[in-house]
Protein backbone atom coordinates (compact mmCIF):
# COMPACT_ATOMS: atom_id res chain seq x y z
CA UNK A 1 0.00 0.00 0.00
CA UNK A 2 1.16 3.43 -1.10
CA UNK A 3 1.78 6.68 1.40
CA UNK A 4 -1.20 7.98 0.09
CA UNK A 5 -3.40 4.77 1.21
CA UNK A 6 -1.64 4.19 4.40
CA UNK A 7 -2.67 8.06 5.31
CA UNK A 8 -6.34 7.82 3.98
CA UNK A 9 -6.50 4.32 5.88
CA UNK A 10 -5.18 6.47 9.37
CA UNK A 11 -7.41 9.11 8.28
CA UNK A 12 -10.39 7.11 8.57
CA UNK A 13 -9.89 5.41 11.91
CA UNK A 14 -9.46 8.60 13.28
CA UNK A 15 -12.70 10.05 12.31
CA UNK A 16 -14.20 6.92 13.41
CA UNK A 17 -12.97 7.59 16.79
CA UNK A 18 -14.35 11.05 16.86
CA UNK A 19 -17.46 9.87 16.24
CA UNK A 20 -17.73 7.78 19.23
CA UNK A 21 -15.99 8.82 22.40
CA UNK A 22 -15.79 9.26 26.08
CA UNK A 23 -17.98 11.63 27.28
CA UNK A 24 -20.45 11.52 24.40
CA UNK A 25 -23.97 11.74 25.23
CA UNK A 26 -26.55 8.93 24.54
CA UNK A 27 -30.53 8.45 24.69
CA UNK A 28 -30.60 4.34 25.21
CA UNK A 29 -34.00 2.94 23.40
CA UNK A 30 -35.37 -0.31 22.82
CA UNK A 31 -35.79 -1.87 19.31
CA UNK A 32 -39.60 -0.69 19.90
CA UNK A 33 -38.39 3.08 20.27
CA UNK A 34 -39.40 3.13 23.83
CA UNK A 35 -36.73 5.49 25.56
CA UNK A 36 -35.06 3.30 28.46
CA UNK A 37 -32.77 6.40 30.20
CA UNK A 38 -30.04 9.21 28.80
CA UNK A 39 -26.70 7.83 29.84
CA UNK A 40 -22.66 8.99 29.05
CA UNK A 41 -21.08 6.95 27.03
CA UNK A 42 -17.38 5.99 28.07
CA UNK A 43 -14.29 4.21 27.13
CA UNK A 44 -15.32 3.06 23.47
CA UNK A 45 -12.92 0.61 22.43
CA UNK A 46 -13.73 -1.48 18.81
CA UNK A 47 -17.19 -2.41 19.21
CA UNK A 48 -17.34 -2.03 22.89
CA UNK A 49 -17.89 0.98 25.66
CA UNK A 50 -19.69 1.45 28.92
CA UNK A 51 -22.94 3.08 29.62
CA UNK A 52 -22.99 5.79 32.70
CA UNK A 53 -26.97 5.80 33.55
CA UNK A 54 -28.01 9.99 34.14
CA UNK A 55 -31.48 8.29 35.81
CA UNK A 56 -32.78 5.38 37.72
CA UNK A 57 -35.17 3.19 36.00
CA UNK A 58 -37.55 0.16 36.57
CA UNK A 59 -37.86 -1.01 33.17
CA UNK A 60 -35.54 -3.47 33.70
CA UNK A 61 -36.73 -5.36 36.73
CA UNK A 62 -36.85 -8.70 36.41
CA UNK A 63 -35.18 -9.21 32.88
CA UNK A 64 -33.83 -12.86 32.49
CA UNK A 65 -33.04 -12.71 28.94
CA UNK A 66 -29.81 -10.77 28.17
CA UNK A 67 -27.99 -9.91 26.46
CA UNK A 68 -30.87 -6.36 25.46
CA UNK A 69 -30.70 -5.04 22.04
CA UNK A 70 -30.85 -1.23 21.93
CA UNK A 71 -30.85 1.57 19.79
CA UNK A 72 -28.55 4.77 21.20
CA UNK A 73 -28.26 8.29 19.61
CA UNK A 74 -25.85 10.42 20.55
CA UNK A 75 -24.07 13.68 19.03
CA UNK A 76 -20.70 14.28 17.86
CA UNK A 77 -19.41 17.37 18.42
CA UNK A 78 -16.45 16.98 15.73
CA UNK A 79 -18.88 16.80 13.19
CA UNK A 80 -21.92 18.19 14.53
CA UNK A 81 -24.31 15.67 13.24
CA UNK A 82 -26.81 13.39 15.06
CA UNK A 83 -24.61 9.71 15.45
CA UNK A 84 -27.40 6.56 15.33
CA UNK A 85 -26.02 3.43 17.48
CA UNK A 86 -26.79 -0.12 17.89
CA UNK A 87 -25.59 -2.48 20.60
CA UNK A 88 -26.46 -5.14 23.02
CA UNK A 89 -26.56 -4.33 26.48
CA UNK A 90 -25.35 -5.92 29.33
CA UNK A 91 -25.97 -5.12 33.36
CA UNK A 92 -22.08 -4.57 35.16
CA UNK A 93 -23.49 -2.70 38.28
CA UNK A 94 -25.92 -0.29 39.38
CA UNK A 95 -26.16 2.89 36.48
CA UNK A 96 -23.53 1.03 34.93
CA UNK A 97 -23.95 -1.08 31.75
CA UNK A 98 -21.20 -2.65 28.95
CA UNK A 99 -22.31 -2.32 25.21
CA UNK A 100 -20.99 -5.20 23.21
CA UNK A 101 -21.40 -5.55 19.21
CA UNK A 102 -20.99 -1.71 18.73
CA UNK A 103 -21.73 -0.60 15.75
CA UNK A 104 -23.23 3.38 13.65
CA UNK A 105 -25.98 2.55 11.57
CA UNK A 106 -25.81 5.99 10.20
CA UNK A 107 -24.97 9.86 10.79
CA UNK A 108 -27.53 12.61 10.17
CA UNK A 109 -28.09 16.02 10.21
CA UNK A 110 -30.20 16.64 13.66
CA UNK A 111 -30.32 19.13 16.17
CA UNK A 112 -27.84 18.53 19.10
CA UNK A 113 -30.13 17.86 21.65
CA UNK A 114 -33.40 16.14 21.06
CA UNK A 115 -36.47 17.79 22.92
CA UNK A 116 -39.43 16.49 24.71
CA UNK A 117 -42.59 17.81 24.51
CA UNK A 118 -43.86 18.94 28.86
CA UNK A 119 -47.03 20.82 29.65
CA UNK A 120 -45.33 22.71 32.51
CA UNK A 121 -46.48 25.96 33.92
CA UNK A 122 -43.12 28.23 34.62
CA UNK A 123 -42.94 32.09 34.59
CA UNK A 124 -40.10 34.11 32.77
CA UNK A 125 -38.50 37.98 33.87
CA UNK A 126 -36.11 40.24 32.73
CA UNK A 127 -32.52 39.35 34.51
CA UNK A 128 -32.84 42.34 36.45
CA UNK A 129 -36.69 42.22 36.86
CA UNK A 130 -38.44 42.01 39.81
CA UNK A 131 -40.93 38.70 40.84
CA UNK A 132 -43.97 41.48 39.53
CA UNK A 133 -42.21 41.70 36.37
CA UNK A 134 -42.78 38.15 35.54
CA UNK A 135 -44.80 36.83 32.99
CA UNK A 136 -47.15 33.63 33.25
CA UNK A 137 -45.68 31.15 30.57
CA UNK A 138 -46.21 27.69 29.47
CA UNK A 139 -42.84 25.29 28.41
CA UNK A 140 -43.91 23.14 25.40
CA UNK A 141 -40.61 21.28 25.24
CA UNK A 142 -37.32 21.23 26.71
CA UNK A 143 -33.98 20.21 26.19
CA UNK A 144 -30.34 20.55 27.11
CA UNK A 145 -30.27 22.93 24.45
CA UNK A 146 -33.41 25.33 24.85
CA UNK A 147 -36.91 24.93 25.09
CA UNK A 148 -40.44 26.12 23.70
CA UNK A 149 -42.77 28.13 25.09
CA UNK A 150 -45.88 30.01 25.15
CA UNK A 151 -46.84 32.84 26.48
CA UNK A 152 -48.77 36.43 26.05
CA UNK A 153 -46.17 38.35 26.61
CA UNK A 154 -44.42 39.88 23.33
CA UNK A 155 -40.84 39.20 23.12
CA UNK A 156 -38.31 40.10 19.84
CA UNK A 157 -35.38 38.15 18.36
CA UNK A 158 -32.69 38.27 20.71
CA UNK A 159 -34.13 38.97 23.86
CA UNK A 160 -32.89 37.62 26.80
CA UNK A 161 -35.35 36.72 30.10
CA UNK A 162 -34.93 34.18 33.38
CA UNK A 163 -36.83 31.33 32.83
CA UNK A 164 -38.10 29.33 36.20
CA UNK A 165 -40.07 26.27 36.66
CA UNK A 166 -40.39 23.77 38.88
CA UNK A 167 -39.70 20.96 35.84
CA UNK A 168 -40.19 17.79 38.23
CA UNK A 169 -42.74 18.97 41.38
CA UNK A 170 -40.75 17.52 44.35
CA UNK A 171 -37.99 19.14 42.99
CA UNK A 172 -36.37 22.32 43.45
CA UNK A 173 -37.06 25.19 41.33
CA UNK A 174 -34.89 25.30 38.22
CA UNK A 175 -33.76 28.85 36.61
CA UNK A 176 -32.46 28.97 32.91
CA UNK A 177 -31.02 32.19 31.27
CA UNK A 178 -32.61 31.81 27.42
CA UNK A 179 -32.25 34.07 24.59
CA UNK A 180 -35.46 34.15 21.97
CA UNK A 181 -33.89 32.57 18.47
CA UNK A 182 -37.70 31.76 16.71
CA UNK A 183 -41.06 33.76 16.91
CA UNK A 184 -43.97 32.34 15.99
CA UNK A 185 -47.97 33.84 16.51
CA UNK A 186 -50.12 31.37 17.35
CA UNK A 187 -53.22 31.48 19.41
CA UNK A 188 -53.68 28.41 21.97
CA UNK A 189 -54.81 27.80 25.72
CA UNK A 190 -54.92 31.50 26.21
CA UNK A 191 -51.49 32.53 24.81
CA UNK A 192 -50.54 34.34 21.54
CA UNK A 193 -47.03 33.88 21.41
CA UNK A 194 -44.65 31.05 21.33
CA UNK A 195 -40.93 31.01 21.92
CA UNK A 196 -37.87 29.30 20.49
CA UNK A 197 -35.11 29.57 22.83
CA UNK A 198 -31.47 28.44 23.59
CA UNK A 199 -30.09 28.36 27.10
CA UNK A 200 -27.02 30.39 28.03
CA UNK A 201 -24.19 30.16 30.35
CA UNK A 202 -24.59 26.71 30.83
CA UNK A 203 -21.88 25.35 33.21
CA UNK A 204 -21.15 21.51 32.59
CA UNK A 205 -22.84 21.01 36.15
CA UNK A 206 -25.78 22.82 35.18
CA UNK A 207 -26.13 20.31 31.98
CA UNK A 208 -26.01 17.35 33.56
CA UNK A 209 -28.47 18.33 35.82
CA UNK A 210 -30.70 19.64 33.48
CA UNK A 211 -30.16 15.92 31.58
CA UNK A 212 -30.64 14.27 34.37
CA UNK A 213 -34.27 16.16 35.07
CA UNK A 214 -35.17 15.73 31.72
CA UNK A 215 -34.62 11.66 31.71
CA UNK A 216 -36.70 11.95 34.48
CA UNK A 217 -39.19 13.94 32.63
CA UNK A 218 -39.17 11.59 30.07
CA UNK A 219 -39.17 8.51 31.82
CA UNK A 220 -42.35 9.56 33.85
Amino acid sequence: MGLFGLLKKKSEKDIQGLEIYSGMQVIVKALDGKMLFIAKLQNPQGNTAELYQYSSTDKFQNIEILPIPVKLRGYSDWKKKAVFMEANLFPLHEHTWQLDDLIITKIENERAYPRFSTDIAAAATAAEGTKESEQACKILNISVGGACIQTEYRYHKGDRFLLKARLIEDRPLSVMYCEVLRIAEKEQDGYRFEYGCRFLELTEADQEELTQTIALLSAG
